[in-house]
């Protein structure tokens, strides 16, 4: 039996396949559409520049977005994660489930975790030997936790997460663009070529038809090749587009994330444009550039306050005592209020976990806001 290292590096070769795969068509797109339809094919000059300036601009921010998403190593967990040295003996060496929860409860007090395991319990990769972040999960082909992870992409061959998650929708986009570019431009000469094959074959072809020569099976595949490509993107790009303004992982659309309050669908969403914000970023000029501006670290995301919700802390408003309370303006708490909010439940949940000595929610708490005058 061949050595584990070896079946490693045979599974990392053949993980490259699909790659290599699209690189080869998109080294013959380029040589179909440059040299057999621009050059030997299209007649005027002028169609030729501006076809050629477009096409280039399409093709290097596909190529760029591509090779970002390819090569941008996924983020991982930082070591505050990781158990100390003597914590993680005790749990090595626990044989019981609830006493290694006991031991992750205990060091998870000073870490910004606010989501569970479907049954209540830390999240903690035996794997990684690491305590999960928000939105962190392990990914079985690249052997490694992901912050923010979405997928595992084999036609990128890499986890697409937190540090890469902009540069798949950028490549899905720019895919998108270029494809229909193509399929566009090259549709005129495609039904040419079509009617020269059929009037070929029933030998009734005119002269002044465009020259049968080898750049017509080039241009038919190509249309080809382009509107089969178009197909698949626009699904993927628009299924993807639905996630960002949800502000929701593929993972995450399949299986909600647990919050202390129980399992919440929307628990990151912060409205549609700071979920896009959060993958693209602030500056509107960098959004179509492929370099990296999503907000955050990967470890700690804002979440929305969630109402109804019976361990959720509610708000109550004094007026003042000149004031009527139809004259005080009621708004909803900032981002900031509410993580310090869930910051201090956190803490809560834990300290009475670790007192109890169960994994159980903690209770429903009021918290009672006052507005003084000012004097």
């Amino acid at each position: 039996m061949a050595p584990t290292h070896v079946l490693r590096c045979c599974q990392r070769g053949l993980a490259w396949i699909p790659v290599i795969f699209i690189a080869l068509v998109v080294c013959w797109s380029y040589y179909a559409y440059v040299v057999e339809l621009c050059i030997f094919t299209i007649p005027s000059i002028g169609e030729q520049i501006v076809y050629l300036i477009f096409f280039h601009l399409s093709f290097i921010m596909f190529v760029w977005s591509y090779w970002k998403t390819i090569f941008t190593k996924p983020a991982n967990p930082s070591k505050e994660f990781c158990l100390p040295k003597a914590e993680k003996e005790r749990y090595e060496k626990e044989e019981r489930p609830e006493s290694q929860q006991e031991i992750l409860w205990r060091v998870a007090t000073s870490l910004p975790l606010y989501t569970r395991t479907g049954a209540g319990a830390i999240r903690y990769c035996d794997r990684c030997q690491v305590i999960k972040p928000d939105r962190c999960h392990h990914c079985s082909a690249c052997d490694m936790c992901v912050l923010k992870m979405d997928h595992h992409c084999p036609w990128v061959n890499n986890c697409v997460g937190f540090s890469n998650y902009k540069f798949f929708i950028l490549f899905l986009a720019y895919s998108l663009v270029y494809c229909l570019f193509i399929a566009a431009t090259v549709l005129q000469y495609f039904i040419k070529f079509w009617t020269l094959c059929r009037r070929k074959s029933a030998e009734n072809c005119p002269k002044n038809e465009l020259p049968d020569t080898h750049a017509k099976f080039h241009v038919l595949f190509l249309f080809f090749v382009a509107a089969m490509f178009c197909i698949s993107i626009l699904s993927l790009f628009s299924y993807h587009l639905w996630l960002v303004g949800k502000n929701r992982s593929t993972i995450e659309a399949f299986r909600a994330p647990v919050f202390r309050t129980g399992s919440d669908k929307n628990g990151f969403s912060l409205g549609f444009r700071k979920n896009i914000a959060q993958v693209f970023g602030d500056q509107k000029k960098y959004w179509l550039l492929p370099v990296f501006t999503s907000q955050g670290d990967g470890v700690t995301f804002p979440t929305r306050l969630v109402n109804a919700d019976a361990e959720q802390a509610t708000v109550t408003l004094h007026p003042e005592p000149d004031k009527s309370a139809a004259e005080v303006p009621v708004s909803p708490l900032s981002e900031s209020q509410n993580r310090l909010l869930s910051n201090d439940q956190h803490a809560n949940n834990i300290e009475d976990h670790l007192a109890n000595n169960t994994l159980k929610s903690a209770e429903s708490e009021t918290i009672t806001i006052s507005m003084e005058s000012e004097s």
